[in-house]
């Protein structure tokens, strides 16, 4: 009698044959995946998305961009109502996103109030800083 073929659970078919990066041989393309139920073994893919790769950023981070405050001008924690040309920062610091402006060439930065909220992800600065620009910038009033 010949050899039967093996069908069901624990069959694995061979997996097919591609050549390899370097040129010099042939590597299983499996996709990570068997027809057993097996894993394959672990390939290390950084960056491949997964939150265990994410690694948060609390570093300061910080925007700035000059502006003129529109007619009312830009409500501070310290100096009450600044007009005129101003510079906002925008800072990300510890999950935080805080906004500031001081007067445009000045040392003294004061708060915007109501100018500080929780930012989960600090990849949105870029966002906030855009969208408090678009707000406070009035050149025209």
């Amino acid at each position: 009698m010949g050899e039967q073929a093996v069908t069901g659970a624990g069959a694995t078919p061979a997996p097919e044959q591609i050549p390899d990066a370097g040129g010099t041989g042939t590597t299983a393309a499996t996709a990570g995946m068997t027809a057993d139920g097996h894993p394959a073994a672990p390939a290390a893919v950084p960056g491949a998305g997964m939150s265990a790769d994410a690694r948060p950023d609390a570093s300061p981070r910080e925007l700035t961009a000059d502006l003129v405050a529109g007619p009312g001008g830009v409500m501070t924690d310290e100096a009450g109502v600044v007009t005129g040309e101003l510079t906002l920062k925008t800072r990300y610091t510890d999950g935080q996103v805080t906004l500031s402006v001081q007067y445009k060439d000045a040392d003294e930065w004061y708060a915007v109030t109501g100018g500080k909220a929780a930012l989960a992800d600090p990849a949105g600065l870029d966002a906030v800083h855009a969208v408090a620009v678009a707000l406070l910038n009035r050149p025209e009033g």
